[in-house]
């Protein structure tokens, strides 16, 4: 797996890449993270968001890429105010969120309120 640690910024925290994790997880975990950082949402959500016919359609076209299914979440801190993202890829899409979800756990964060403020 990699595991991609932004700040509200977007800007690149933490990163790991674990042996043998394929090179091309590299960009998608940081793209992951960057997806939830920027919309402050989930990257499964903005996914759901963005299917032929849906409102945000093509979205992951905007900001150099992003990436619309899951293993990227927004971190918020029990203020609601959102202080960055972690973005996971390497393993199935429903892994890459655990592994995500984790992260956020130890990071003693809460949910994402209905409209997190912006560092």
């Amino acid at each position: 797996m990699c595991i991609a640690v932004l700040d509200s910024g977007g800007n690149l925290k933490s990163f790991t890449r674990m042996d043998d994790a394929w090179v091309g997880s590299i960009d998608i975990a940081i793209k992951k993270a960057k997806t939830a950082c920027y919309f402050a949402m989930p990257s499964g959500e903005i996914g759901k968001l963005s299917v032929p016919g849906s409102p945000l359609y093509g979205i992951e076209h905007s900001n150099d890429g992003l990436i619309t299914f899951p293993g990227g979440l927004p971190i918020v801190d029990e203020d609601g105010i959102l202080i960055g993202a972690i973005g996971v890829s390497g393993d199935t899409v429903e892994n890459d969120h655990l592994v995500a979800q984790a992260g956020v756990n130890v990071a003693g964060v809460c949910d994402v309120p209905k409209h997190p403020w912006r560092t």
